[in-house]
């Protein structure tokens, strides 16, 4: 696929997100309020139910930054529209148009995927900009360049992981009429195995060795903890190499799974 091609393809879907602005910036406002006030209030009542000022090597302010944090570059990890339009193609027949295209179908819905992505982008910079004026950074902790670096690798390489997890999930679709309950089951299992939920390092030491080596900490707790200067640069290449080498394995599993459905799909739908 030509790099033209694909940016044009970006612009498109960033600037179809577009289209209903006010829409677009109310609906932001209220979820970025609704998930920061659940952290704040969950946070509050962990820290008053323990009666301890660390829980978990995070302090009351620590931890809270870390749950904002995780809220905001979660959302760029994630792209929920785009997360079922694979199954939705293969079940209603819209997979034959793409067949056409002088573009992999798979590039071509990444594509889609980071457009969408763009102006969530924009969100993000805007309202994160004054978290650490509402909240403060916690004594000992300073975001520098190199920080701000790692964190925008770290979730390029989460973005990408995401896509490549959920592509054979969805590519279920071929022989299922439905793959929303697989999907949630995914939802619910990488927030909880990623970070999102609990930071991980809550977990016993024998579960977060299992966890270093799984899919699910490289979307959400690896790209915080790079932002938040918890991890050396030598951790910080380990779980990029780590990242990577699942990014492969998914994508040749979803290679696999996809070859065979293909052979079977009539482009009915429904």
């Amino acid at each position: 696929m030509k790099a033209a091609l694909f940016w044009h393809a970006t612009s498109v879907e960033a600037r179809k997100r577009l289209t209903y602005r006010a829409d677009f910036w109310v609906n932001a406002l209220a979820g970025f309020a609704a998930q920061l006030g659940i952290a704040y209030f969950l946070v509050d009542a962990l820290f008053d139910g323990s009666g301890s000022a660390s829980i978990g090597g995070f302090s009351r302010d620590g931890m809270l930054l870390y749950y904002v944090s995780v809220v905001f570059l979660g959302k760029l990890v994630r792209s929920t529209e785009m997360e079922h339009t694979i199954a939705q193609d293969i079940y209603e027949g819209g997979l034959t148009r793409y067949l056409l295209y002088p573009a992999p179908y798979l590039v071509f819905k990444y594509a889609q995927q980071l457009g969408a992505l763009a102006p969530l982008a924009v969100q993000i910079v805007l309202f994160g900009a004054w978290v650490p004026f509402a909240l403060g950074l916690p004594d000992g902790l300073a975001v520098g360049p190199g920080e701000v670096a790692m964190c925008a690798a770290a979730l390029a390489l989460g973005n990408l992981l995401q896509f490549l997890l959920i592509w054979p999930i969805q590519t279920v679709a071929f022989w299922a009429d439905n793959v929303w309950s697989l999907m949630v089951a995914y939802r619910i299992l990488s927030a909880l195995l990623g970070g999102m939920l609990v930071p991980l390092s809550l977990f016993p030491d024998p579960a977060r060795r299992v966890l270093d080596l799984l899919p699910f900490r490289y979307l959400f707790a690896f790209p915080v903890d790079a932002l938040l200067g918890r991890l050396t640069p030598l951790e910080w290449l380990s779980g990029m190499a780590v990242g990577l080498a699942w990014c492969a394995g998914s994508w040749a599993l979803g290679r696999a799974v996809w070859r065979r459905g293909d052979r079977q799909y009539t482009g009915v739908g429904i």
